[in-house]
């Protein structure tokens, strides 16, 4: 029964993103959607673009968009879910504030990834589909805000007690990308990483 399920899945998200074309084209046609086949260096690929909107499924590749985006000096509007939670906030870690220091990024949140094995996978997990839909629609919420220039908070989405709670996010000096003594000053560091996968870990 499981061998048609992963075919299954990459015919229906085919078909899905035909029909997202469709009707993005109806509703802007100056927009488009593009398929990225990664032959490029991560850094190139942000490069790109104005904007980064991460709904990556593995720590592995959290952390990379994310200090991609640094170091691309792109604003990252980053989205990850629980089972029945989930996480979203904008990273701008490569400017300052009012009063000159850094800007917070995901590693002020969580400085490095979880080991591997201690967190289980969205697909060991269980996600709730309408969970997904919540945190989607918010990000993209959050992308339109960045487009117009306006700020936002870590907000956290609990699906049990429908409840939503912003966090200031504050700059840890101590964070491995852009605190006071840096650790990681390119991208080198993802090339012995494992895949982490991963549903968000508790910001608790």
């Amino acid at each position: 029964m499981a061998s048609w399920i992963k075919p299954a899945s990459l015919l229906f998200h085919s078909f899905l993103r035909r029909f997202a074309g469709r009707t993005l084209d109806r509703i802007d046609p100056l927009a488009r959607i593009s398929d990225v086949v990664v032959v490029m260096a991560p850094l190139e690929i942000v490069s790109r673009y104005d904007i980064v909107a991460d709904g990556s499924d593995n720590f592995a590749t959290r952390y990379l968009v994310n200090d991609a985006c640094y170091f691309a000096r792109k604003p990252m509007v980053f989205a990850a879910l629980g089972q029945f939670d989930g996480y979203l906030s904008t990273f701008r870690a490569f400017e300052m504030d009012k009063e000159g220091q850094p800007l917070p990024s995901y590693r002020c949140l969580f400085p490095e990834p979880p080991p591997p094995g201690t967190v289980a996978s969205c697909e060991e997990a269980g996600v709730l589909g309408p969970v997904a839909g919540v945190l989607g629609t918010l990000q993209a919420v959050e992308t339109i805000k960045e487009i117009l220039g306006i700020g936002g908070k870590l907000l956290m989405y609990e699906a049990l007690s429908a409840r939503f709670q912003t966090i200031a996010l504050k700059w840890d000096p101590d964070n491995p990308l852009n605190g006071r003594n840096p650790t990681i000053r390119d991208l080198s560091i993802h090339r012995h990483e494992q895949s982490g996968e991963g549903c968000a870990p508790s910001a608790g």
